[in-house]
């Protein structure tokens, strides 16, 4: 319909990739509009479709509709991570297919605690077209047996990963509008004070119509101001690891995403890996390969020992040119971008904001507002723009909350607390039916991704 439906589930191109339907990007007129009203939901299953999917209706105090897998494939997840698998089910209050996020094992020790609540928080703050948030959280059991958390969020069809992996082209406007949505997400978490310290391409989930959707906030954090406060190095998948983290650094900043997104916009025009290390030393190694030894300056918060070992290899002219090769598609606009992003200094590396108004992007920005974002609408009389195209966040995300948690018993019941109060609306609560055979299927599963 738009021009950019063209993914499978399993992430391939289809075939007339841009061709048709998508009208040509016109410029956005300057008059501010208001955003679209959303869609009407469709009409919620009555009691004789939810006894047909097997589901039954709790008679409690607090009212609740069992959910399980009831697509169409219910016995296989979609996806696997650190903390928790995601399968794909039926909410049985309107029919819709969303995604639903087990995460197990909340209160092992209290940094565990800490962790799942502090995302928790964030996927309910997050409102953004390009930053995946909580549709729902399911009921929990009495505090008790209150060991997992299942999170519904919308379900994506694919992610960039394995976009990138497929054999079939990808084009530059396809680069061009990712690039644009993953910078216009980024500006809105960094907005919010929101480091999210693991930008990967199986991190960027994409849905049938190539919008694009930050996700896994496992490991972000609120960015700290206090650069003599040391913050963890156990952060980002080696081959997107900013050279500050690589080098010992203690302190970091927002910066470390913008690296990241450089390497995944180098792997979008070139359909591999830019820096593919089997070691943290080799990663490093293969960085200064590409952009020379670094000055004393861009060194100054590194360990002694990162330092030594730069300083004691040969000295390294920069090779920015090779990115030219990377692709026919790799321009001077893009190149010019990319070498903004892959800066070693982290203080002179380019900020999301700044990404975005860079001319490379202007094709990409247009092309989303023209028929793929919610926040512009189509009229008789033609396309309504929004007056915002980059929106932040005000105020920013508050993790005071963190400040006085000193015990695994007293987070989980503040958790416990926080998911009732989150479905204190109109909405009747959802909870797992465990009779269920997908639930059953559900939890075989989720055992397996933990032994591995």
């Amino acid at each position: 319909r738009n021009g950019y439906k063209c993914y499978k589930n399993d992430g391939r191109l289809q075939r007339g990739v841009l061709s048709s339907g998508c009208p040509s990007p016109a410029p956005p007129p300057p008059a501010p509009a208001p955003s679209a009203s959303p869609h009407a939901p469709p009409s919620p299953r009555g009691p004789a479709s939810l006894a047909a999917s097997g589901l039954r209706r709790r008679r409690s105090h607090s009212p609740a509709t069992d959910l399980h897998g009831c697509c169409c494939e219910p016995d296989r997840p979609i996806g696997y991570g650190a903390f928790g698998v995601v399968w794909s089910v039926t909410d049985p209050r309107d029919g819709k297919r969303v995604a639903l996020k087990k995460m197990p094992n909340v209160f092992q020790n209290l940094v565990s605690c800490k962790r799942v609540f502090r995302e928790l928080k964030m996927l309910c703050f997050f409102k953004h077209e390009n930053v995946l948030s909580a549709l729902d959280i399911l009921q929990p059991p009495h505090i008790d047996y209150f060991e997992e958390i299942y999170v519904v969020t919308e379900l994506m069809q694919s992610d960039l990963h394995k976009i990138i992996v497929s054999p079939q082209p990808l084009s530059s406007d396809h680069a061009k509008v990712f690039l644009y949505q993953i910078l216009r997400g980024l500006k809105y978490l960094h907005s919010a004070g929101i480091l999210h310290r693991d930008i990967k391409p199986g991190n960027l989930l994409v849905n049938s119509n190539c919008v694009l959707k930050i996700c896994d906030f496992g490991l972000a954090r609120v960015e700290e101001s206090d650069e003599a406060r040391h913050m963890t190095q156990e952060v980002v998948t080696q081959y997107y690891r900013a050279p500050e983290i690589l080098m010992g650094s203690r302190h970091y900043s927002n910066s470390i995403d913008i690296w990241s997104v450089g390497c995944i916009f180098a792997e979008l025009l070139g359909r591999r890996i830019l820096f593919q290390a089997q070691s943290p030393i080799q990663q490093l190694d293969l960085i200064t390969d590409l952009l020379g030894t670094p000055s004393m300056e861009a060194m100054r918060t590194a360990c002694e020992g990162a330092r030594a070992h730069i300083l004691r290899g040969p000295h390294k002219q920069p090779s920015l040119p090779v990115l030219y090769t990377l692709s026919s598609q790799a321009t001077h606009e893009a190149v010019h971008l990319l070498c903004r992003m892959l800066v070693f200094d982290p203080s002179k590396r380019i900020s999301a904001k700044d990404a975005l108004a860079h001319p490379y992007l202007d094709e990409g920005r247009l092309r989303y507002h023209t028929c793929m974002c919610k926040c512009c609408y189509t009229t008789s009389s033609g396309r309504v723009y929004t007056s915002d195209f980059e929106p932040v966040t005000n105020p920013k995300f508050d993790d005071g909350f963190e400040k006085n948690l000193s015990s695994v018993r007293q987070v989980k019941e503040i958790i416990h607390q926080f998911i009732l109060e989150q479905q204190k609306g109109s909405r009747v609560p959802l909870c797992i039916n465990p009779q269920s055979a997908a639930f059953k299927s559900f939890i075989r599963h989720a055992a397996k991704t933990r032994k591995k």
